[in-house]
C-alpha cells in the first residue's frame, strides 16, 4: 500500500535578482521566499468579554489575502493540537523528531514557549520587589506550559534563564535581577522575538514595562512586523508612568493588537497580579490553528483575517495577528540555503512556521 508523504514546505517562489549588480555578485544566487506552516493563537469572546469555548475547526474560516484557506490543525486551550489533515503515522513521525534528528510534524505543532521580558531600568526603582512577585506568581501559574525562558532588560538584554521547563531555575533567575539604567525596551524586546522565533509551537512574549522606551535604535514597527510575520503573540504590562506618555502608550496598544496579544496598564501591584492571570487565563483559553498557504504570488506583507461562521457566531469578537511576511533565503548554485540576516538558520526556518 502507497503512503503519503505530508509536505513540510508548501510554497517556494523565486524572486530573480534587480537592480544594476544583479549580473555581477548577485549572479550565483537567487532569493528564494519559503512560506511554512502559519500558526495562529485565536481568542474569541463575547459582547461581554467572556471567553467562548467549545467551538469546533469548521466555526472558523481563515483567509490569507482574501484566499480561502484550510485549517490544517486545530487545538483548543492547553489541549494538544488535533491534525485535521490525512497523514500517514510514518508522515506525522514522533514527538520527539525523525531518526534524522529533524524536526517532524508532531512536534511543530506542539508546546508553548512562553518568554518574559523583565524591564530592571531606573523606572523600576519603586515597586520593584512587587514586580518580582508578580512575575513569580505569573511562572508558577504557568503548569502546562512547555517551557519558559526569563529575560531581564535596562540599556541591554540580559538572558537571565534560557528557555526551559524548570520552574525553580527561572524563578531564581527573576529573584536575582537588579535595577539597572536607562531603558531600550524595543532593543532588547526585538532580540527576545528573534529566540522565541527559533522554536516550534505556539510562542509568546510577556513583557512587564515601568516606563517609555529612552534608548533603543530600534523603532517599534520594525519591532511589531517581525514578531507578526514570526507568529509570537506579544502581551505587555505597562505601569501608571508608561500610560501617562501618550506615545508610548499608543505604541503598546498597537503593537499587541497587531500580533493577537493585549495591553494592561496596572496603577499598583495589585493591578499587576491581575493583569498577569488575565494573560495567563487568555492562554489557557486560546484558540490554536494552523494552515499551509495556497499558492500565492505575493512576496510581500499578506493579510490574514479569522471569521466565524455562522449566524449564531456572528456576535462574538475575535482575536489575532493580521498578517506576515514570508522571509526570503539566499540559494546559490550548489543548492545550499543562506538565510537573509534574521533569527533562524536555514533549516530552522525551512521547517519551521510563522
Amino acid at each position: 500500500m502507497s503512503k503519503k508523504v505530508f509536505p513540510l514546505i508548501v510554497a517556494s517562489l523565486v524572486l530573480l535578482p534587480g537592480g544594476p549588480t544583479a549580473s555581477h555578485a548577485q549572479d550565483d544566487a537567487n532569493i528564494h521566499v519559503v512560506v511554512n506552516m502559519v500558526q495562529l493563537n485565536v481568542a474569541v469572546t463575547d459582547k461581554k468579554g467572556n471567553y467562548v469555548t467549545g467551538l469546533q475547526p469548521s466555526d472558523f474560516a481563515i483567509t490569507e489575502d482574501g484566499i480561502l484557506e484550510k485549517t490544517a490543525t486545530f487545538a483548543e486551550g492547553d489541549a494538544p493540537a488535533r491534525n485535521l489533515m490525512e497523514v500517514t503515522d510514518q508522515s506525522a513521525g514522533a514527538s520527539s523528531g525523525g531518526t534524522d534528528g529533524t524536526p517532524t510534524f508532531a512536534s511543530l505543532i506542539s508546546g508553548a514557549n512562553v518568554f518574559v521580558l523583565f524591564d530592571t531600568s531606573d523606572y523600576m526603582y519603586r515597586g520593584f520587589v512587587f514586580a518580582q512577585d508578580a512575575i513569580s506568581e505569573f511562572i508558577r501559574s504557568l503548569g502546562t506550559a512547555d517551557k519558559i525562558a526569563f529575560y531581564s532588560y535596562s540599556r541591554d538584554l540580559s538572558r537571565a534563564a534560557v528557555l526551559t521547563s524548570d520552574r525553580s531555575q527561572v524563578l531564581r533567575a527573576v529573584r536575582s535581577t537588579v535595577a539597572g539604567d536607562q531603558a531600550a525596551l524595543y532593543n532588547a524586546l526585538l532580540l527576545t522575538l528573534k529566540d522565541a522565533a527559533r522554536n516550534t509551537g505556539r510562542k509568546i512574549v510577556v513583557v512587564f514595562s515601568n516606563g517609555p522606551d529612552n534608548s533603543s535604535v530600534v523603532p517599534p514597527e520594525d519591532v511589531s512586523e517581525f514578531a507578526q510575520s514570526a507568529g509570537v503573540s506579544i502581551y505587555m504590562i505597562s505601569t501608571r508612568e508608561a500610560r501617562l506618555e501618550p506615545v508610548s502608550s499608543a505604541v503598546f496598544e498597537r503593537m499587541t493588537a497587531a500580533t493577537g496579544g493585549k495591553a494592561y496598564f496596572a496603577k499598583n501591584w495589585k493591578d499587576e497580579q491581575r493583569a498577569f492571570a488575565s494573560i495567563r487565563d487568555d492562554l489557557s483559553h486560546l484558540y490554536s490553528l494552523s494552515y499551509y498557504p495556497k499558492a500565492n504570488q505575493n512576496t510581500g506583507w499578506r493579510s490574514i483575517a479569522v471569521k466565524l461562521v455562522g449566524e449564531q457566531n456572528k456576535k462574538y469578537k475575535v482575536r489575532t495577528r493580521d498578517g506576515y511576511r514570508p522571509r526570503p533565503f539566499r540559494f546559490s548554485r550548489d543548492n545550499k540555503a543562506e538565510a537573509e540576516p534574521g533569527p533562524a538558520t536555514t533549516r530552522e526556518a525551512s521547517l519551521g512556521s510563522h
